[in-house]
C-alpha cells in the first residue's frame, strides 16, 4: 500500500527530485558550452528526467537501475545481453589484499542497442508515453571472477559505434573520481559536514578553499601512477622539500625494502614520505596509497611543517 501511495506522489514533491533538479541546475549553469554531459549512478534512473532534463546539447548518461519492460516485451538486461558483441577492451585493475582482491586484467565485452522505453501509470499526463535511448553493456568475460564487472548504461546521446560506446564508458568511470573528491570533502578528509556554516555560499566558498588542497592530492595520486619522473617543484615548496628530507631518514626502515627507492629530482621521493606519514606501511609490493592516505598525510605534514619552521626560525635567534 505504501509504494502504491508513494507512486501517486507528484515527481517534483519526491526526494528523487533533487537529481533532476541538480540536473536542470547543472543545464542553466552551463548554458554557455557546446555540450554538456551530465553523469550520474543508479538513483539518477529517473524516466521524468530522461524526459525534462535533455536537449540538443545536454546529454544524460545514467547507470540503469531498473530492468524496464522494454516496447517489443523484452526486459532491458535481456535485450542487451542478446545483441551481438561489438567489441571488448581490457582493464588493469589493482589487488588489494586487505579485501583479499587479486590484481587482474579484465576483459570487458562492450554491446550497445537503441532502445525505446515507456513511462509508467502514474507518470505526470505531460510527458511523453514513449522515449528513445541508447543502452550500453560492459560486461567482464572470464572464469572464476569474484564480483566481475558489469555496467548497464543509458544515454541520451547517439551511440551507433564502438568509439562512442567506449567513449560513454570511459565517461562513467570519471564518477569515481567524484566520489573521491566528496570522499575527502567528508568525514574521510575535511569533514565539511561538521562545519558550522549554515549559508550555501559559506560553505561553497569553503569547498573551493579546499579543492586546492584536493587538486594537490590528485596531483600527487597521478605522479606516483606514473613511470617518469615529476618536478617535485609542482606540489612542495623548497622549505617543504627541505622538511620532507628529514622526514624521510625518520620513516625510512632498516631493510632495503623500507627505503626510499626514488632520486631527489622525482616528485615520488617526497609522496612517498606524505604516504607513510598517511599509515602506508611502504612495501612497493602492496596496493599503491589512496587519495585518502595522501591526506591524512598531508594533514600531519602540514603540522609538522609548522612545528618545524617555529624551531628553526627559534633557534637561529
Amino acid at each position: 500500500m505504501k509504494t502504491h501511495t508513494h507512486n501517486r506522489i507528484p515527481i517534483e514533491e519526491k526526494e528523487s527530485y533533487k537529481w533532476i533538479d541538480s540536473s536542470l541546475e547543472t543545464k542553466r549553469r552551463l548554458s554557455e558550452a557546446k555540450e554538456v554531459i551530465i553523469i550520474q549512478d543508479r538513483e539518477g534512473d529517473i524516466y521524468e528526467q530522461f524526459c525534462l532534463v535533455p536537449d540538443s546539447k545536454t546529454h544524460l548518461l545514467i547507470r540503469s537501475r531498473f530492468n524496464r519492460m522494454l516496447d517489443n516485451k523484452i526486459k532491458l538486461f535481456d535485450h542487451l545481453s542478446s545483441q551481438s558483441l561489438q567489441g571488448m577492451y581490457t582493464i588493469e585493475l589493482e589487488g588489494d589484499k586487505r579485501r583479499n582482491i587479486q590484481k587482474r586484467t579484465a576483459a570487458i565485452e562492450v554491446r550497445f542497442s537503441e532502445i525505446t522505453i515507456g513511462k509508467h501509470q502514474y507518470s505526470g499526463k505531460h510527458l511523453p508515453e514513449k522515449i528513445n535511448l541508447y543502452a550500453i553493456e560492459a560486461k567482464e568475460v572470464g572464469e572464476n571472477i569474484e564480483n566481475p564487472i558489469l555496467w548497464r548504461l543509458l544515454t541520451t546521446k547517439k551511440v551507433e559505434d564502438l568509439q562512442t560506446a567506449l567513449l560513454c564508458i570511459e565517461w562513467y568511470t570519471y564518477r569515481w573520481t567524484i566520489e573521491e573528491v566528496f570522499r575527502i570533502l567528508k568525514k574521510e578528509g575535511f569533514n565539511i559536514e561538521a562545519s558550522e556554516l549554515s549559508q550555501g555560499k559559506a560553505v561553497r566558498k569553503l569547498c573551493l578553499l579546499m579543492l586546492e588542497t584536493i587538486i594537490k592530492l590528485f596531483i600527487m595520486q597521478i605522479a606516483y601512477a606514473r613511470e617518469e619522473e615529476t618536478e617535485p617543484r609542482s606540489c612542495f615548496s623548497e622549505e617543504e622539500i627541505e622538511c620532507l628530507e628529514l622526514q624521510i631518514a625518520q620513516l625510512e626502515g632498516k631493510t632495503e625494502k623500507l627505503k626510499n627507492p626514488y632520486k631527489s629530482s622525482d616528485l615520488k621521493r617526497y609522496i612517498w614520505a606524505i604516504a607513510r606519514l598517511g599509515g602506508w606501511k611502504g612495501y612497493l609490493s602492496e596496493r599503491r596509497p589512496g587519495i585518502t592516505t595522501f591526506c591524512i598525510g598531508l594533514q600531519k605534514f602540514a603540522s609538522i611543517m609548522q612545528g618545524w619552521i617555529l624551531f628553526r626560525d627559534v633557534s637561529r635567534r
